[in-house]
């Protein structure tokens, strides 16, 4: 039978280098997948939508919003106009609720195709509105009556015109005529 002996020295020397390359092994494992892994997607700010907390309709439209892949956060503001004066909405193109997103204002039952067009094109203008709460429009779905309606451009200097028209099966985005 062989006896080694072992120098304390030469242990505590193995056992530094064991735990040294059991470090680096776990730093690498670390380090690799995030140099291997795909971009992270593209962080979008919620949609703040400032209504009131009883109507039904805006909820529905905050479903809606949600079910197109908005993120958004509720806000129940003591006074609804107070915001809605704040944001530069005249009175006019008012409607029941109004959303905040990127700087952009959104007032009333626009359905979110129309938003998502709106933000992918990045239109210098202060926001959409639907004026009122026409039916059929999100939100205000019940299955029995449709009015064709329009989406009107809030511009800057507090002017609207026709954005895009909505009719029971399409949208006609009225600036691509």
């Amino acid at each position: 039978m062989r006896v080694q002996i072992i120098d304390v020295n030469t242990l505590w020397h193995n056992r530094y280098q064991c735990l040294l390359a059991i470090a680096f092994i776990a730093i690498a494992l670390t380090y690799v997948p995030l140099v291997n892994a795909a971009p992270a997607a593209k962080i979008v700010a919620p949609m703040v939508v400032y209504k009131s907390p009883s109507c039904g309709c805006c909820g529905a439209w905050i479903d809606h919003m949600q079910q197109a892949g908005f993120r958004t956060t509720v806000q129940h503001p003591k006074n609804l106009n107070t915001i809605k004066n704040q944001l530069g909405i005249p009175p006019y193109y008012q409607a029941c609720h109004t959303a905040t997103q990127h700087g952009y204002v959104f007032e009333g039952h626009i359905p979110a195709d129309v938003i998502q067009h709106f933000l992918a094109n990045k239109p210098d203008a202060k926001g959409l509105a639907v004026p009122g709460m026409p039916m059929g429009s999100p939100g205000m779905d019940t299955h029995r009556d449709f009015d064709a309606y329009d989406v009107l451009v809030l511009n800057k200097d507090g002017s609207g015109s026709p954005y895009a028209r909505i009719s029971s099966d399409k949208i006609i985005y009225l600036e691509e005529k």
